[in-house]
């Protein structure tokens, strides 16, 4: 069976007010964690993978593995490219079978930002794949790609409706005031500004950096028109926490078939947690 887009999963959503979480993976344990409890929630999902994702698991492996996970699961998701910045890399991927790719092109000057989003869009379109771009810079750390807080800006929303114009881009990530990885203080999102952006562009709004901000604050965010809601570094916590526990408490062991469980179980409190936020449970 083909991937999917995230073009049908992100328009419902956005007409029926919700959002839907997208979740970074690594292996095929988080894999199997974010499908089975989107599947037990009927939840629709996105599954992310960053470049050094891609480069530890192997594009090849992670293709075959949610083509085989469709025989598996009854609900909607896709397989998602996050925050690549290599467009040769962005194309062989599309080329090898994935359907959605997040081109982070944020850090360029805004002229060459367009130029690169719409090369990625003219070909990911005519291979069927949808494609995600970010306007304005996100503080923090994801993958590889470092922005300090005092280089983070906000989206501009006349900006934006120009990105969007020009590049004919299928979902917009803006930057608000959320960052990447976890946050020493709640994160204060400006709303004004997000209700401005979605007045004003006609595609789907993206939040990235939801780890660590308030349910009741993302929940706003959808409120506004958030569509899509990017999880990473909450996941990954309880994941490692959980096998440090169990050798701990047993540190002879060396079967991961035992030491990942825990660790399943733990990662999958957390993305029915994040299900439950982003509203998206019961509408597969």
């Amino acid at each position: 069976m083909k991937l999917m887009n995230t073009r049908k999963l992100i328009l419902e959503a956005q007409d029926k007010g919700y959002a839907v979480p997208a979740f970074n993976i690594h292996n095929l344990e988080t894999i199997q964690t974010v499908l089975e409890t989107c599947e037990r929630l009927k939840s629709p999902v996105i599954l992310a993978a960053t470049p050094s994702t891609v480069k530890y698991a192997d594009k090849e492996y992670l293709i075959a593995i949610m083509e085989a996970a469709m025989e598996k699961v009854t609900i909607p998701f896709a397989f998602h490219l996050d925050h690549f910045e290599n467009v040769r890399d962005i194309k062989t991927i599309i080329s090898a079978g994935c359907r959605s790719v997040m081109l982070d092109a944020s850090k360029r000057p805004f002229e060459e930002n367009v130029a690169i989003v719409k090369e990625v869009v003219d070909f990911a379109h005519a291979c069927g794949a949808t494609v995600e771009a970010e306007l304005g810079k996100l503080g923090g750390q994801e993958d590889d790609l470092v922005v300090c807080d005092e280089d983070a800006c906000f989206t501009d929303p006349e900006e934006a409706v120009e990105f969007v114009t020009r590049t004919g881009i299928d979902t917009l990530a803006v930057a608000i005031g959320t960052a990447h990885g976890l946050y020493k203080r709640n994160p204060e999102l400006d709303f004004e500004r997000l209700d401005r952006i979605r007045k004003v562009v006609n595609v789907p709004l993206v939040l990235h950096g939801a780890s660590g901000v308030p349910v009741e604050v993302v929940q706003k965010a959808i409120d506004l028109g958030i569509s899509k809601v990017n999880i990473a570094t909450e996941l990954k916590i309880p994941f490692s926490s959980a096998i440090r526990q169990y050798f701990s408490e047993h540190p002879d062991a060396s079967d991961p078939r035992q030491y990942l469980v825990p660790a399943k179980e733990q990662m999958a409190k957390v993305v029915e947690e994040k299900v439950k936020m982003c509203k998206s449970s019961q509408r597969a």
